[in-house]
């Protein structure tokens, strides 16, 4: 939700939250669409996770989230250096959500930096960290 707005909803599938740091490349935004859209996470009818978004016809939400970058080994307070800037980091996203979206027909997404309200309701709970 950003300024009241209810931007992105689903009921059964994947919130994805996005960081990108310096240096990420699109080949490794195309990567990272192809590994959401097959990632198993999701129970066969055995109780096993070995099903994807695309088995269950779920939905997918991309959310922008420069946090994901912080530094915290050292200190009290997080650094951003490893973060892309903001002009970079919004062109990865997008060219992350375009990829995703040609392998996935219910993709949706958070507004490139704004203030949001992101609410989840977890199933399990289960939470995954891909990374390239």
């Amino acid at each position: 939700m950003v300024d009241g707005e209810i931007l992105a909803s689903i009921h059964q599938g994947l919130l994805v939250l996005i960081g990108v740091e310096s240096g990420d490349t699109e080949a490794k935004a195309k990567r990272m669409a192809e590994r959401l859209v097959g990632y198993r996470v999701f129970a066969d009818n055995d109780g096993r996770m070995n099903r994807s978004v695309r088995d269950i016809d779920g939905g997918m939400v991309l959310v922008p989230q420069f946090t994901l970058t912080a530094e915290t080994d050292r200190g009290t307070r997080p650094s951003f250096s490893k973060g892309a800037a903001p002009d970079e980091g919004r062109q990865l996203f997008n060219a992350l959500a375009d990829e995703t979206r040609v392998r996935h027909p219910d993709v949706q997404v958070g507004r490139f930096g704004a203030e949001m309200k992101v609410t989840l309701v977890n199933d399990g709970p289960v939470t995954f960290w891909l990374q390239l």
